[in-house]
């Protein structure tokens, strides 16, 4: 499935999707909280590098896939 052309925020929506989990799932096993998910999720804040990086990790994506920089979700994992 590619992703490339959407935006960030549909990534990360699509990967919570993809996974069964809803916002507050995500929360209780990152410890990010709902509130910044949701922002993050409709373009109204850009996460910083530390999240991103615990985002990735938990979706077993790459960082450059959630930024739309790759179709490829384990390149530079």
């Amino acid at each position: 499935m590619s992703l490339r052309g959407e935006g960030m925020e549909n990534n990360l929506k699509l990967l919570r999707k993809q996974k069964g989990y809803t916002q507050i799932a995500v929360q209780m096993k990152t410890g990010i909280e709902q509130a910044l998910l949701s922002k993050f999720e409709n373009g109204e804040r850009i996460p910083p590098t530390e999240t991103l990086m615990r985002l990735a990790d938990f979706y077993n994506v790459s960082i450059d896939y959630i930024l739309c920089r790759t179709d490829n979700p384990n390149l530079n994992k």
